[in-house]
């Protein structure tokens, strides 16, 4: 993966895995993502080798974690074109941040951005709380922070407020 001395269990063991998963399936609204961390300590070859029996073995999309170079991701296009191809797009982690438009071009049809919101928050918590750290206070730093009332509604607590008048309130009543 992105971090170093990611393991991984042997391929019969995987795929049987895979196929344990893909004559469970009761649906095919359920998808089975297989993924392989092989790239970074076995190299390019044993990960598409892994991908390739991953498919075999009833897998819907084939995720080759962390390729290095577009170069690399356009060798896992062709390798395994045909099959939908899912990329894992971490800023700052091994695999090139790229356009929507050039992943596909690539070979991907899915991309999946699991640390950019974490990434963003952690550049503003950082932001405000060095504001709050040299000033004592929170005020000026109004522009880092989203408004309260925006952000609960964003988490869903107006459902929670809901909840509250219909069922916690009623002593109240």
């Amino acid at each position: 993966g992105h971090t170093p001395g990611r393991r991984v269990v042997p391929l019969q063991e995987a795929a049987a895995r895979i196929r344990v998963a893909a004559e469970a399936r009761r649906s095919r609204d359920f998808l089975i993502v297989a993924r392989t961390d092989a790239r970074t300590e076995h190299g390019l070859d044993e990960a598409l080798r892994r991908a390739e029996a991953f498919a075999s073995a009833g897998a819907d999309i084939l995720f080759v974690e962390s390729p290095e170079t577009e170069a690399e991701m356009e060798r896992i296009g062709e390798a395994l074109a045909g099959l939908p191809l899912l990329v894992n797009v971490v800023e700052g982690g091994k695999t090139p941040v790229l356009s929507r438009q050039r992943y596909v071009e690539l070979g991907y049809q899915v991309a999946i951005f699991p640390a950019t919101a974490f990434l963003a928050a952690g550049r503003g918590i950082e932001s405000v709380y060095s504001h709050l750290k040299a000033t004592g206070s929170s005020a000026g730093a109004e522009g880092e922070l989203a408004d309260f009332m925006d952000f609960s509604r964003t988490l869903g607590f107006e459902r929670v407020w809901e909840f509250d008048r219909a069922h916690a309130d009623v002593g109240e009543r």
